[in-house]
């Protein structure tokens, strides 16, 4: 409890040192998780690092210098803690408070306000931990947990199935050289016909098992290939809107493996909807800073929406969509977002899904460094 005290007070004293103007490394406030602002005595912005930015989405540039009153609409209980903290000169804390952005989003918080008294002037820290973003990284765990126990149970019944599906295969083509008459060798035609689509079934089900091949990439270009494929399928009946980030870098993933992944997400869009004229597809493309996948921190990851009109998935399985040979279709196998949650997965990434009637939404997070990539 003591360093954790400890590395609070120091980095609420960095960032008022960085407000002030002092030689300090001008990003080390960009590798804490938690939102920090600084603040001076008329409530002015001097400091904001990059967690606060995403959680409030507003830029620096755009908010330094700026009154506290203009980060979030409806301000008011923010202000009132705020001037309670100045004419106190005590550290408050303000446990669940909802804040809504400039971009309409409602995130809630925890708010700690720590006055400094400074030689020429009193300023204010400010520390916005989001009130989700435990129980986030809780249920994330715990998916990824399911999801590595699921496989391993599918690797053990794919093993014991294709050991006598060999068998069965192998015993059919030497019974079909025994037989005199063709009309009877056409059942062992039918017998190795249907062991060759069991064991496709069988290798689709272990999804994509090859090394990835990691290579720098644009997203765009990933996402416009798929884009083209899926408007050439339906004879562009289907609306597909796309709301890019210019300035994200190339990725480094497998180009094949996450064509894939992504096809797969927006046919299982186009086939939720009742028909290609009726369907909407939106893709978007952010960087989202200081983010956690699987326990590891990504100081930078790259955030992809597949959003859709479509009916939505029933609530009873969308706890399970990932699982394989669960579908909300009756002609579905199941399979296509399992393969496209592994290869994500092997990529060192994370896939979502939240859905209700009329807007369901698939995110991807991929890191921006090769590190957590599954290379074997």
């Amino acid at each position: 409890m003591a360093s954790f005290l400890l590395r609070q007070q120091a980095y609420r004293a960095q960032a008022v040192n960085h407000g002030a103007g002092m030689q300090q490394k001008p990003d080390i406030l960009d590798h804490i998780s938690t939102g920090v602002i600084a603040l001076d005595a008329q409530l002015r912005l001097t400091a904001i690092n990059s967690a606060a930015e995403v959680l409030l989405e507003a830029s620096a540039t755009r908010v330094m210098g700026a009154h506290a009153s203009l980060l979030v609409l409806q301000a008011e209980e923010l202000l009132e803690t705020l001037k309670h903290a100045r004419s106190t000169r005590a550290t408050l804390a303000r446990r669940g408070m909802l804040l809504t952005t400039h971009g309409g989003q409602e995130v809630q918080i925890d708010l700690i306000v720590t006055a400094i008294q400074g030689e020429q002037a009193d300023s204010l820290v400010l520390e916005l931990i989001p009130v989700d973003r435990l129980q986030r990284i809780s249920r994330e765990e715990s998916m990824l947990h399911a999801q590595e126990t699921t496989r391993a149970v599918i690797r053990g019944l794919a093993h014991e199935i294709k050991n006598p599906l060999g068998g069965v295969r192998g015993a059919a083509q030497l019974l079909a050289k025994e037989l005199p008459n063709e009309e009877l060798a056409e059942y062992t035609r039918i017998i190795i016909r249907e062991a060759d689509r069991l064991r496709d079934l069988v290798d689709r089900l272990l999804g994509p098992n090859q090394r990835l091949a990691i290579e720098p990439v644009n997203i765009h270009e990933i996402i416009e290939h798929v884009r083209n494929l899926i408007a050439a399928e339906v004879n562009n009946a289907a609306t597909i809107k796309r709301d890019y980030d210019p300035s994200l870098p190339q990725l480094p993933v497998d180009r094949a493996q996450l064509i894939q992944a992504v096809l797969n997400i927006m046919r299982n869009a186009l086939q939720a909807a009742s028909s290609p004229e009726a369907c909407t597809i939106l893709l978007r493309t952010r960087s989202q800073r200081q983010f956690t996948i699987g326990g590891h921190r990504h100081r930078l990851v790259c955030r992809v929406d597949i959003i859709d009109n479509g009916p939505g998935i029933p609530a009873e399985i969308q706890q399970a969509i990932f699982v394989p040979m669960v579908t909300g279709r009756p002609d579905g196998t199941g399979l296509g977002l399992s393969i496209a949650q592994s290869i994500v997965n092997r990529h060192g990434g994370l896939l979502e899904c939240a859905s209700e009637p009329g807007n369901t939404r698939f995110t991807l997070y991929l890191p921006m460094e090769q590190s957590h990539a599954e290379t074997r």
